[in-house]
This record gives C-alpha cells, structure tokens and sequence, in this order.
C-alpha cells in the first residue's frame, strides 16, 4: 500500500497544535512539505520545529486569521504562485458553544465565514496546482455533529453540516481530475477544544468537571477521548496516494460514540 507523500506539497490549516498540529506532523512523516497556516507567529514557529525533515522536507508557514477571509485568500494566493499545493487540509477552530436557540446572527455568520468561506476560497487557490501535477486530495476536519447533532452546540452543528455538503459537491466536481474530497469527523478529542467544552458544561451545569468528563466518556463505546494523532492518521491516509478511489464521503474517528451508519 503506497503511503508514501515524498514530494508532495501539503497546506495545513489549524496547524499549531490539536488535531492540525498532530496531521501536519504525521504528514510530514510521510515525506510530505508542509506549510502551516494559523494566526501566531511564535506558535507556528514552534510547531515548525516538531516536523520531520530526515526525507529532505522544506517546511515552512504563513500568517494568517480566518476571521479575515479575504485576507487567507490573499496570503494563500501568494503562496501559490511559487509553489503548488497537492495535499489540503482544511482545519480551524470551532464555533463557541451554546443553544441554537439564544445563538445571535453574528455568530452564525462568523462561523460560516471562517469555515465554510475559508474553505472554498483556500480551496479555488489550491485547485490549478494539483491539475497541473496531476495530484489532489482535500480533507476537511469537521464534526461528528454531520452525522447526528451534539446537544449544546447550534452554530457549530449548523456548520458543519454545510461544511460537509459544500465538500460532496465540490469533490462532485474534482473528482474527473483525480482530486479527491473528503471528511474526517473527529469525535470527541483530548485537545484544548474539548477541554474548554468540558469547563464550560462544568460552570453552566453546576456539576464537577470529573462528573461531566465521565458523563461524556460514558457514551464512548471505546470508553475513552481520542488522540489527535489518531485523527491525523484518518487524515493522512485519505491524503496518500492509496486512497485515490475514495471521494465525497465523511469518516466519523470517534471510538464508536457516532449512533448511526
């Protein structure tokens, strides 16, 4: 099974630390070049230093917050004019938890711009490049939420479904390029993420953050969070040249927790 990504060109979204970090390190792993891309300097710095480089990689990143879409689009067209980009992964941080039903305009259209917007603005930079060499693959990090809603999460499962459908019809569209597009779902992760949901469910709940951890543990037929880097290795696989028949479909990681097919 060819899992191999030397010489392969990746562009990491989220990527300095959680489950972006943990995919831009598996990625490069596997031979790939990985530019990362998130609004901290110091911390992309940081991450840089964590990625493999034994196969000849060159790594690098650019700054950039999703809140300004325009200005991603801008900085990632840039960066393709020197360099294509074969492997994409779309990743950023989660909508603010909370009711649907108390949920403001504002939060909504944030949320839409900095996924769903920056996602096909990324996306329509990076699309010449893999036509050109004949290689494409697009992972989307989304949510389990896209196969069935999780409680206490409005904006973010609203979303992520238009995330996911945004992703079928686009790989709909790639897929006589021999571009694939395809959803990773992570469920419940270890990641600062999941930390701050814990706390916050903890403090509006009134109950112990051990009793909310396990209350969530509870419905994990695994009985266990996830690692990032098991994450990263759905992703990465989808990313590898073994998965070029596989397009427009969406893998929950959840450790069983997702109760549908």
């Amino acid at each position: 099974m060819d899992i191999s990504l030397t010489g392969k060109n990746a562009l990491i979204g989220g990527s300095t630390q959680g489950i972006g970090l943990a995919i831009a390190q598996q990625l490069s792993l596997q031979g790939a070049s990985c530019t990362l891309i998130a609004r901290n300097e110091e911390r992309l710095k940081e991450a840089l230093g964590t990625l493999d480089t034994s196969q000849g990689q060159q790594h690098d990143y650019l700054v950039a917050d999703y809140s300004n879409y325009s200005g991603v689009a801008s900085t990632v067209a840039q960066h393709v004019q020197n360099k294509n980009i074969h492997i994409l992964i779309n990743n950023t941080g989660g909508p603010a938890a909370g009711p649907i039903t108390t949920a403001s305009p504002e939060a909504f259209l944030q949320a839409f711009q900095q996924h769903l917007i920056c996602n096909q603005l990324i996306t329509q930079q990076v699309i010449e490049g893999m036509k050109s060499d004949g290689y494409g693959r697009i992972v989307n990090i989304i949510s389990t939420s896209v196969k069935i809603p999780l409680k206490g999460l409005g904006v973010s499962n609203t979303i992520r479904g238009a995330v996911a459908s945004w992703a079928k019809t686009m790989s709909n569209e790639l897929a006589a390029f021999g571009i694939t597009v395809n959803n990773v779902l992570p469920g419940a992760t270890a990641t600062a993420r999941l930390e701050n949901i814990v706390q916050n469910k903890a403090a509006k709940t009134g109950h112990d953050i051990e009793d909310v951890t396990q209350e969530m543990l509870d419905e994990i037929p695994m009985k266990r969070f996830g690692k990032p880097s098991e994450i990263a290795a759905a992703a990465a696989f989808l990313a590898s040249p073994a998965a070029a028949y596989i397009t427009g479909v969406s893998i929950p990681v959840d450790g069983g927790r997702t109760g549908s097919l």
